[in-house]
């Protein structure tokens, strides 16, 4: 293999491209909008990304962690906002480790600069892929008025959840396929930093209004501003779709989230001009077809945001492929990708119901009191027996364990703490050597 082609500049694919182009492939990446560098696409549609483990692991593999650290911004935990506008804080593990904010936009950009600075490597953008040839390993790429065809050992769909190269595996005989929207959707606010420059809330966390049915989200940006993200439900009284106007937006904020409004200067214009998006979930499998086809990120397992691992889950594609291609080279390409696909559908499936699972935690549960005794039990246990414990989040966040591992084992802590729960007088007693032992017996019987 010589020569690559990936459709999609986006973290994914530009990732890949500089990857492999580092081991001295032949790169050619195609990027249906515009270059990110020159313009702004997606205003109002960042969501910002977070960084965990996973994510500096494919970092560091390509050699560019230390690129990247320069623009991120730490989080040790949840800051909570109740509906009276009292905060409490969570600490995401007892280690002190953090996730890391970063802008989508700004992360894009640099993985762009660095595939494109190197001489195997070349991008262009406002080309469409109208075809893909698996037989001859061809794709047609319509730029302009033009429409080009491009051959190459190995085409990587990178191209999204509205990918082209997807839609023409959908056509071969055998590739199952599940789309799913969810009853939410999502509206951005962006909240600057104070007139002194300095964040108006504390930087060093994630902030979260949560209001059962929806919640506000709020991540920190290098410049000590907030990306504020509304999760809520189309319909209803205040449901997105009823929300048109910025006088809607105020009233809505007015009610559920207060104390956020005079963090928000021009809270009524952003939000009537920021658009209102809708959240799918993608499912398919196969992630390759032959020996020339391969997809990755969510052109292979879109998911919703609320484990902030979409991109995590995305680069980890890259870097599981490219260790298996240095495990058995690019002349058993077959190998590869049937392995490939075989580790990496099984972990798509489980970030995408990890993800809807944290979505009822951050909006329903985190300031649920029995939410927080669990929480504290675990912690407990955690410290005293790290060998043995370790929590679902701790799992995703801060370690390469397959996602469908973590999430069994999750499932079976929910069973342990299920029971432990429903003892007698464990809300006053959760810190006693009685509780602690409980769990560790139920630890070595519940399956």
């Amino acid at each position: 293999m010589k020569k690559v082609i990936i459709v999609g500049a986006g973290l994914a694919g530009s990732y890949m491209a500089y990857a492999m182009g580092k081991k001295g492939y032949e790169v050619q990446v195609f990027e249906k909008r515009p270059d990110p560098r020159k313009s702004s696409y997606g205003s109002g549609r960042s969501i910002n990304l977070v960084v965990s483990h996973r994510g500096w692991t494919a970092l560091a593999y390509a050699g560019i962690e230390e690129e990247i650290r320069k623009i991120v911004v730490p989080a040790y935990g949840r800051q909570i906002h109740d509906l009276e506008g009292n905060e409490s804080y969570f600490a995401y593990n007892i280690d002190n480790k953090a996730i890391h904010s970063i802008s989508r936009g700004e992360f894009n950009k640099t993985l762009v600069e660095l595939a494109e600075a190197l001489p195997n490597v070349t991008i262009t953008f406002d080309a469409f892929c109208e075809h893909v040839d698996f037989n001859t390993g061809t794709v047609h790429m319509k730029q302009g008025e033009q429409l080009n065809a491009y051959s190459a050992d190995l085409i990587v769909g990178a191209d999204g959840t509205g990918s082209s190269v997807r839609g023409a595996l959908m056509k071969q005989p055998r590739f199952n396929y599940s789309q799913e929207f969810i009853d939410s959707g999502y509206k951005e606010v962006h909240i600057p930093a104070g007139s002194n420059g300095e964040p108006q809330l504390n930087i060093d966390a994630l902030h979260i209004w949560p209001r059962r049915e929806f919640m506000l989200m709020g991540l920190a940006n290098t410049d000590n501003g907030f990306t504020g993200t509304v999760f809520a439900p189309f319909d209803g009284e205040y449901g997105l779709d009823h929300l048109k106007t910025g006088a809607d937006g105020m009233r809505y904020f007015e009610k559920y989230f207060k104390d956020a409004i005079p963090l928000i200067p021009n809270l009524e214009e952003q939000w009537e001009s920021n658009p209102t998006s809708a959240l799918a979930c993608i499912r398919c499998e196969p992630y390759h077809w032959g020996t020339n086809t391969m997809l990755i990120g969510d052109a292979a397992h879109a998911t919703v945001p609320f484990y902030g691992e979409g991109m995590n889950g995305s680069l980890e594609d890259v870097r599981v492929f490219l260790e298996l291609l240095d495990e058995h080279g690019d002349s058993n390409m077959k190998k590869v990708l049937e392995i490939y696909t075989e580790q990496r559908v099984p972990a798509g499936n489980a970030l995408v119901d990890l993800s809807l699972r944290n979505f009822i935690e951050m909006r329903d549960l985190v300031a649920d009191p029995s939410f927080q005794l669990r929480k504290k039990i675990e912690r407990k246990v955690q410290a005293n027996h790290p060998d043995k414990w370790t929590p679902l989040y701790t799992l995703v966040k801060f370690t390469n364990i397959p996602y469908h591992e973590a999430k069994a084992e999750g499932e079976r802590h929910d069973r342990i703490m299920e029971e432990i729960l429903a003892m007698e007088g464990v809300e006053e007693h959760w810190d006693s050597d009685e509780v602690e032992q409980e769990v560790l017996r139920l630890f070595e019987s519940v399956r």
